[in-house]
């Protein structure tokens, strides 16, 4: 009888065993883990790619500040619409930010301010829309966490390589035709802008 109590405790102890175990495998499993991950994911953009969007964005504004007050305050406003647009991951403000950078740049031009500050302007300007436009294509696709910094420094330095080749372009052909004509000097800008703007894309 002693051993028949032995076999039922001890089946009693497997099936307790047993219950234990399914209990864990259904709350603790791989599925569960995976799942608690994908919940977690941040999607706003990398910091390193905002950050790298203000310092372009910074430089703009200064060059425009230095060619017009109030196309440099123009133009800080655009920095602020490019932080906006980065936290709240919306190509719209960004967009935004972009087209009041823009008529910064054009009122400077039109207060008469030298062509190389415009140029400055125009390429921090678009160097700073394309790399935040970037984090937060970063965002969606990777999260914030993931490690981008040499990505973003790529694309950075490629934005920055290719404005600079614009500005180059544009500058030469504003010095062939001769200086001191603002429209022609905002049709050349506006030329290099879109160039530069399909290289980028």
């Amino acid at each position: 009888m002693s051993g028949a109590v032995r076999d039922g405790e001890s089946g009693g102890g497997s099936e307790g065993e047993s219950e234990a175990g399914g209990d864990g495998s259904s709350d603790g499993g791989p599925a569960a883990d995976l799942t608690a991950d994908f919940h977690e994911t941040d999607a706003r953009p990398p910091t390193v790619a905002i950050v790298a969007s203000l310092a372009a964005a910074g430089v703009a504004a200064t060059a425009g500040a230095v060619a017009s007050p109030i196309g440099g305050a123009l133009l800080g406003v655009a920095a602020l619409g490019f932080l906006g647009g980065a936290l709240r991951r919306s190509t719209r403000v960004l967009t935004w930010g972009a087209a009041v950078g823009v008529v910064g740049v054009a009122v400077a031009g039109y207060r008469g301010a030298p062509a190389e500050a415009l140029l400055v302007a125009a390429v921090g300007l678009a160097v700073a829309w394309d790399v935040a436009d970037h984090g937060v294509g970063l965002g969606e696709q990777v999260g914030r966490g993931a490690r981008v910094r040499r990505n973003v420094a790529v694309h950075a330095g490629t934005s920055l390589l290719v404005g600079a080749l614009a500005a180059g372009l544009v500058y030469g052909v504003t010095l062939a035709v001769g200086g001191g004509q603002p429209v022609a000097a905002l049709a050349l800008l506006l030329a290099g802008g879109i160039a530069l703007t399909s290289a980028v894309r």
